[in-house]
């Protein structure tokens, strides 16, 4: 995966560059609009990470702007201090795939990024998702557990399809929110924890492996091999 981080701050440049570079990407890095906008346009990049922010005379949601004009398709995460749903919303429309706010957890971004890839590359996505002996088959819409058919309501079906392609994965509200209800904002009620709950009580009731886990003050995760702490 070939990644331009295009973003002024040093320490989260440099952070970002190694933390990706160790989780398998090719980086290259640049600190302003003008040298992020020539590098996006010269060479081919799975993602690009981009500050909106930037010195010189091109922000980001201007450099975001002039390569989707030049009809570039490369997914673009934004990244920025600037977190108002207004401000989430401008670099939506702008050409974002999706935005960020700092601070922001690494876990979350990695997931983020993956979640771009799978967009970009539908074709390479599977439609059968298996996590220990939970089986999740798109195209029927059947879930099991244990070769035991589970039925699932379609916002269910729709949380645990998102936790198993994460599995492993520490996924936070936001992300869910995002993911699972489309929500870019946080409604501030309880339906998080209320769905998952149900859903532990399909998944892992009775069951000697409990896969959802509650990691207290981040979100959950859906593993196998460890006992869970219930929200």
């Amino acid at each position: 995966m070939k990644c331009l981080l295009i973003e002024d701050d040093a320490e989260t440049r440099n952070f970002l560059s190694e933390a990706l570079a160790a989780d398998g990407y090719l980086m290259r890095c640049c600190d302003n609009g003008a040298d992020g906008l020539a590098l996006a346009e010269s060479e081919a990049w799975d993602v690009i990470i981009l500050d909106r922010m930037l010195p010189g005379n091109i922000d980001g949601l201007e450099l975001l702007g002039k390569l989707r004009a030049g009809q570039s398709r490369v997914p673009v995460l934004v990244l920025s201090a600037l977190g108002s749903v207004d401000d989430r919303v401008r670099g939506l429309r702008a050409g974002g795939d999706d935005y960020l706010a700092k601070p922001f957890a690494l876990a979350e971004l990695l997931a983020r990024l993956a979640n771009l890839a799978r967009r970009a590359s539908p074709r390479q996505e599977t439609t059968l998702l298996r996590v220990a002996d939970l089986e999740l088959d798109m195209r029927s819409m059947r879930v099991t557990r244990a070769g035991v058919k589970i039925n699932l309501q379609p916002r269910e079906f729709r949380l645990l399809e998102y936790l198993m392609r994460h599995e492993g994965h520490v996924v936070t509200r936001p992300m869910l929110l995002e993911g699972v209800w489309d929500y870019h904002f946080d409604p501030q009620t309880n339906v998080i924890d209320v769905q998952i709950s149900r859903l532990r009580n399909k998944i892992d009731k009775d069951a000697a492996d409990c896969l959802i886990h509650t990691v207290r003050g981040e979100g959950y995760v859906l593993k196998s091999g460890a006992a869970h702490e219930q929200a």
